[in-house]
């Protein structure tokens, strides 16, 4: 038969949790005391080495220093206000530029309505001035026509008797060499041949 397991008094047993009670608790307050203590320390020193002592003089840059910064400032304020100056007389330059262009361009108008009104007005006077001599073939006698159309290059001739009327025009071919008339009455029908039909 097995032994039975041996039982200790009861107040033993609860002396001994009382003290495995302090053992725990001792723990817990040295764990919590140390690092705690230990991270407040740390950010104590932290904390004065990062203050500023009102005390100690404070570090400012040597005169030479200052001195230096200062110039370049200058220099770069010069130079800054010396591109502007160029700007303004480059925006002033433009302005009596794009004025004399304006000028010019009304220049260049006026004398190309005077040129369109020459031409129009040459092209009226020659108008008037064919007009005038196909007038005078319409009206000569056929046979002395068809001597003067016998002397013509035949586009020439064909452009005469083109703006005639055509019984005046018919009598002209009429006394005409049958090679002259012939010249001319191709002339005549090549003349709108190269015109566009649509």
């Amino acid at each position: 038969m097995a032994a039975a397991p041996r039982k200790f008094p009861r107040k033993r047993r609860g002396v001994l949790g009382i003290i495995a009670v302090l053992f725990v608790t001792s723990a817990a307050l040295r764990f919590w005391d140390g690092p705690g203590a230990a991270l407040a320390e740390a950010a104590a020193e932290a904390a004065t080495e990062t203050a500023p002592d009102p005390d100690a003089p404070v570090d400012c840059p040597a005169a030479t220093e200052t001195e230096a910064i200062l110039l370049a400032m200058t220099d770069r304020e010069q130079r800054v206000a010396a591109r502007e100056l160029q700007i303004t007389d480059r925006m002033q330059a433009l302005v009596v530029a794009q004025a004399e262009l304006d000028a010019r361009l009304v220049d260049l108008t006026t004398a190309e309505a005077a040129l369109s009104d020459t031409l129009a007005t040459a092209s009226s006077a020659a108008e008037t001035d064919i007009g005038n001599l196909t007038t005078v073939y319409e009206n000569m006698k056929p046979r002395d026509a068809a001597a003067l159309f016998e002397q013509m290059p035949p586009e020439f001739a064909a452009g005469f008797l083109g703006r005639m009327r055509p019984d005046a025009a018919a009598l002209i071919l009429a006394g005409l060499e049958p090679e002259t008339a012939f010249a001319i009455s191709v002339a005549l029908a090549g003349r709108n041949a190269a015109a566009p039909t649509e």
